[in-house]
C-alpha cells in the first residue's frame, strides 16, 4: 500500500519537529517520493549521517520489498 505525503512528513517530523520538510510525489503515483529536510540538528554532520538519521525516522517503512514506502529521493541540509 502506498504512503501519503502527510504520512511521510509526520514520521520525519516526529524526529525533527523544527525541520522544514518538503515532500514531492515524483511520478504522481504515490510510490516515488522526494523529501527535502532542512534541520539545525544536521549542522556538523556529513550528508550520509544526515540521511541515515532521516531514514531511521521512517521506522522501517522502506525496509525490503514489502515496505510501504517504495522509493524516496532524499535531500538533507542544515539551515544557512
Amino acid at each position: 500500500m502506498a504512503m501519503q505525503a502527510t504520512d511521510i512528513e509526520n514520521l520525519i517530523r516526529e524526529s525533527f519537529p523544527q525541520a522544514k520538510i518538503t515532500i514531492t510525489d515524483l511520478a504522481g503515483d504515490g510510490n516515488h517520493w522526494a523529501a527535502e529536510v532542512i534541520d539545525a540538528s544536521f549542522k556538523g554532520l556529513n550528508r550520509v549521517q544526515q540521511q541515515r538519521a532521516v531514514y531511521a525516522s521512517l521506522k522501517g517503512k522502506m525496509d525490503g520489498a514489502h515496505g510501504e514506502l517504495h522509493a524516496l529521493a532524499l535531500t538533507t541540509k542544515a539551515p544557512e
